[in-house]
């Protein structure tokens, strides 16, 4: 078996692993993000490093919800482990009392992730991780509190990964290689978007999705739903 194939079959075990195992919980979580928008709230989304593409794969893109923001850390990872970072992100976008914040973090061992989580609760924003617990237990945490990510966070969503992120090995190769995080949670973040906009329907309300710019009409449609969270959500 070649290495491409076999990640493939890796990468599917760990898909079909979520299918099976976290499906309460990416329901738990879309109820939650439904409510926010029905009330015309905006989701917040935090991915420092790698897991940024986590966060970016639900913003502004076509298929998409209109209300989301990504919480962006500049420093993309390199000031994770700096104690307070959290704090400044947070009052920066000025996330309000009854909000959500999806936080992505694989190992959930660091001080932005926890911090970040530690500040939602201290201002009643509830919090979906998006982690593997494999990982999060298998060490310990970058904090003063002891705490790990997946210790904190309201809903916990195991993407399955190994300890290290990386699944793949080979004969002359030092190390294992191929992640599997960003796979995995671009699937748990879009299985989170499909049932928030099923519950959306449900509750009688017209999901604010983005049409793709590339058909006729999708500038016109984006246009008219963009315009009601302008001045709410960074870059629009």
């Amino acid at each position: 078996m070649t290495k491409a194939a076999e990640y493939y079959q890796r990468i599917n075990e760990i898909i079909n692993g979520i299918a099976e195992t976290q499906v309460d919980n990416i329901q738990e979580a879309a109820v939650i993000v439904a409510e926010l928008i029905a009330n015309d709230g905006v989701l917040y989304i935090l991915g420092s490093g790698h897991s940024l593409m986590v966060a970016a794969e639900a913003h502004h893109r076509a298929g998409g919800l209109v209300p989301v923001d990504v919480i962006h850390d500049k420093t993309f990872g390199r000031a994770e482990r700096l104690e307070g970072y959290a704090k400044v992100l947070l009052d920066e976008y000025n996330v309000p009392c009854g909000g959500v914040v999806v936080i992505a973090s694989n190992s959930g061992r660091n001080a932005l992730p926890i911090e970040m989580a530690l500040e939602c609760k201290g201002h009643g924003i509830k919090t979906v991780a998006i982690t593997s617990l494999a990982h999060s237990k298998s060490v310990t945490a970058r904090h003063p509190s002891g705490k790990r990510l997946f210790e904190i966070a309201d809903i916990v969503v195991d993407n399955r990964g190994v300890p290290g992120d990386a699944i793949l090995e080979t004969e002359g190769c030092p190390g294992k290689f191929c992640a599997t995080s960003a796979v995995a949670g671009a699937f748990i973040m879009q299985s989170i978007i499909a049932q928030t906009i099923e519950n959306l329907v449900k509750m009688g309300v017209t999901p604010p999705v983005l049409i793709s710019a590339n058909i006729d009409g999708g500038d016109e449609h984006n246009k008219r739903i963009m315009a009601k969270y302008r001045g709410r959500i960074k870059g629009l």
